[in-house]
């Protein structure tokens, strides 16, 4: 057993050399179409938003569809959630069969606060349950061949820190690696995210450990890496609306220039084309773009009037009409403060041609 967890280790180990810049697992985010965006910025790798066991041991096709692959996208982690054991191993085991070589290992979900999650005992709901979530480590490993590994946060209750016990009960278990979220569930996601607890975790277990939180810059993904000695950095929030954020991350990990930020001709130019792609998914695809407009459009000026018509956008003409809006008021606006700036320039230049 310790051999197999030692292959296991190295082997995981040699996985993140390959995928240190990671694109974290969220609900109604990181679908086939974002993960394709943000892959082409410059992430390693991409996960699936969470998938639950229970949907795919009834067949559910909509839960089916959160496993596919985007084009040209060569691996995927698939991230699962759920409580039972049996369960959790058996639909690993099928998605292991269903992607084959595209799978690049399978990540259970012990982190995620949602109130939905936890008041049915899955996501972090587990952290307060350690020998049932050791149970479904197990479980799980056993019936696949990938790696497994575990996202969890600092702990459930706030103040309770649980993180560094519950991390090595998943490598006894059989996890070939951790994901750490440096919040308590009960934060959510307010706060600041302590990344003193991924370092901590790092330096006692043998497993790669992936550190997570408030990374939103390519510089806190450097300052992450440096300050935790990390395995990998994964980005989750930061990426909304902002892909980029991998190009600037992948700079900074490679200590090589970091790009300059997107002006907001590119970035509506880019959430045109998340719509766009959405779009060609059919059924309803279209309608997820909300969700990823409100990120693109965040700080631009008058993106208060463009939230509002986002909100009743049902096809790809209707958001490419909202962006196409967007982006003439903010050239106007930019036009007006140019001409009134050399208007507050041009007395200054008749006196000094007097």
């Amino acid at each position: 057993m310790a051999a197999e967890k030692m292959t296991t280790a190295t082997t995981t180990t040699s996985l993140f050399e390959k995928y240190p810049l990671l694109l974290a697992p969220m609900a109604g985010i990181s679908d086939e179409v974002f993960r394709s965006l943000c892959l082409e910025q410059g992430a390693s790798l991409g996960y699936t938003e969470m998938v639950s066991a229970k949907g795919l041991s009834y067949s559910n096709a909509k839960t089916r569809d959160l496993i596919k692959l985007a084009p040209g996208e060569k691996q995927v982690a698939v991230q699962i959630f759920g409580h039972e054991s049996e369960t959790m191993a058996k639909e690993a085991y099928g998605i292991q069969e269903y992607l084959g070589a595209a799978l690049a290992y399978i990540d259970i979900n012990m982190g995620c606060p949602a109130r939905k999650i936890v008041r049915k005992g899955d996501g972090c709901a587990l952290m307060c349950d350690p020998p049932l979530a050791a149970d479904i480590i197990s479980a799980v490993s056993r019936a696949v061949d990938v790696p497994v590994t575990v996202k969890f946060r600092r702990g459930y209750h706030l103040g309770e820190e649980t993180a560094l016990d519950f991390a090595k009960r998943a490598q006894e278990a059989g996890a070939s690696g951790v994901a750490i979220h440096g919040r308590f569930a009960e934060q959510y996601y307010r706060g600041q995210a302590d990344w003193g607890i991924i370092a901590t975790i790092k330096r006692a277990l043998t497993i790669p450990v992936i550190g997570n939180g408030d990374v939103k810059t390519g510089a806190d993904a450097r300052a992450m890496k440096e300050e935790t000695s990390c395995d990998a950095v994964m980005i989750g929030r930061g990426a909304q609306g902002n892909p980029w954020i991998f190009a600037s991350a992948k700079a900074a990990l490679e200590k090589s220039e970091i790009p300059a930020a997107p002006s907001i001709e590119e970035r509506l130019f880019m959430a045109c084309r998340h719509a766009a792609l959405l779009s060609a998914l059919g059924g309803r695809n279209i309608v997820r773009m909300r969700k990823h407009a409100m990120f693109y459009v965040a700080g631009i000026p008058r993106a208060t009037k463009a939230r509002g018509a986002i909100n009743a956008c049902v096809t790809y003409e209707d958001f490419e009409k909202v962006f196409t809006d967007l982006l003439q008021d903010a050239q106007q606006d930019a036009q007006q403060d140019a001409q009134q700036g050399s208007h507050h320039d041009s007395p200054q230049d008749s006196h000094q041609g007097s």
